[in-house]
């Protein structure tokens, strides 16, 4: 072999070489890359929300703690119970704000787990300072320094049933804004949640504390209920306007809220203004329960339950982690003037089946 022919075949392996040694570089760049790729996509994950969970959800710490757990969560709102009424086809999960909604969805779709419920919000009532110091007058509530107190669902009841209005009760002629029927503003029951379990808190005291489980116990109650909700006029379905009405010092003196609302206000250090949180002593707890459609729904119910970033994150917003009272007692400490952290002297109403509370609210509505 020349001179030339040898150059050449040492071409020849070298490029052959060098060849290799590309496409092993390409190879190990592709291969990188999709570990990269791996370490930091997200799956995305698809719900129903009740509209109290779109901030906790929309908060860009919620985004990046459940990025760094592999998930992008993607939420439209709906009240909880017209949550039924939609086709879920295509969504990973739906989150109600509570637990009777969350067992019919449950039921339509074949979930035989246990659906998880991350945190719970007691049921209260926020009242201008006039409004409250009205009512602790005239034996409707009692107060608790300047921001908190208690609703004595008996008695307004019993004012309910009768047709007080403001001008009826003593101290209020003082106070040009107390006119017209006393009543508390709450959502559309047959839609939304909050409005159906105030029924339910009604219901049970009006009861003698009975749980309403038959037609004889939704007819003695059924014209109460009915005035509870007709005396409001058309009705939100959702909390979350008729809160920020009254905030911003329009709509009724008395508002049914979510604790959570006020509690993520107070956290946030928003002014509150002339703000009494009335706890009624019956109330009801508004479980927030998640049901899962898919693995990736199921995955994010139990990241909410147990990650212990999301927890404090939930707190943040103002909702009550399940059986970790200390978690919220701590974050609220400095909230006393508003907040009943331990719910003293508040009982718990138990709530009807779904089917009986589903019947209630269309009763009281009709």
């Amino acid at each position: 072999m020349g001179f030339r022919e040898h150059a050449a075949a040492v071409r020849r392996i070298l490029g052959i070489v060098l060849a290799v040694l590309l496409i092993g570089g390409v190879a190990v760049a592709v291969v990188a890359g999709r570990d990269k790729d791996k370490g930091t996509a997200t799956t995305t994950v698809r719900g129903v929300i009740g509209s109290e969970k779109a901030d906790f959800f929309a908060d860009p710490d919620v985004v990046k703690a459940l990025a760094d757990q592999g998930l992008t969560v993607k939420t439209e709102t709906s009240g909880s119970w017209a949550m039924e009424d939609r086709s879920l086809k295509g969504y990973d999960f739906a989150f109600p704000a509570s637990e009777a909604p969350a067992a019919e969805l449950a039921r339509k779709a074949g979930v035989q787990s246990t659906p998880p419920r991350p945190f719970y919000s007691p049921l209260v009532v926020v009242a201008h300072r006039n409004a409250a110091t009205v009512l602790a007058h005239n034996g409707l509530a009692t107060l608790k320094g300047k921001g908190s107190g208690t609703l004595k669902m008996d008695a307004y009841l019993k004012a309910a049933r009768a047709d007080r209005t403001w001008q009826q009760l003593t101290g209020a002629s003082a106070y040009a804004e107390l006119t017209g029927t006393l009543f508390i503003t709450s959502t559309d029951p047959v839609q939304s949640n909050s409005g159906a379990l105030y029924l339910a808190a009604a219901s049970y005291v009006a009861g003698g504390g009975r749980v309403a489980a038959t037609d004889a116990d939704l007819d003695r109650t059924a014209g109460l209920l009915k005035k509870l909700i007709s005396v409001q006029g058309a009705q939100q379905s959702s909390s979350d306007a008729p809160f920020r009405d009254f905030i911003s010092g329009a709509g009724n003196p008395l508002v049914l809220v979510y604790e959570s609302q006020v509690a993520s206000l107070l956290l946030q250090k928003q002014d509150v203004g002339d703000l009494v949180v009335l706890y009624p002593d019956t109330t009801v707890n508004s479980d927030h329960t998640l049901v899962p459609l898919t693995d990736s729904g199921r995955k994010l119910g139990e990241l909410l339950s147990n990650d212990k970033k999301l927890r404090e994150l939930a707190v943040r917003h103002g909702f009550r982690p399940q059986g970790a009272a200390p978690e919220f007692t701590t974050a609220t400490a400095s909230l006393t003037t508003y907040l009943n952290q331990r719910l003293t002297g508040v009982r718990q109403a138990p709530v009807p089946t779904a089917e009986m509370l589903r019947t209630m609210a269309r009763q009281a509505r009709s």
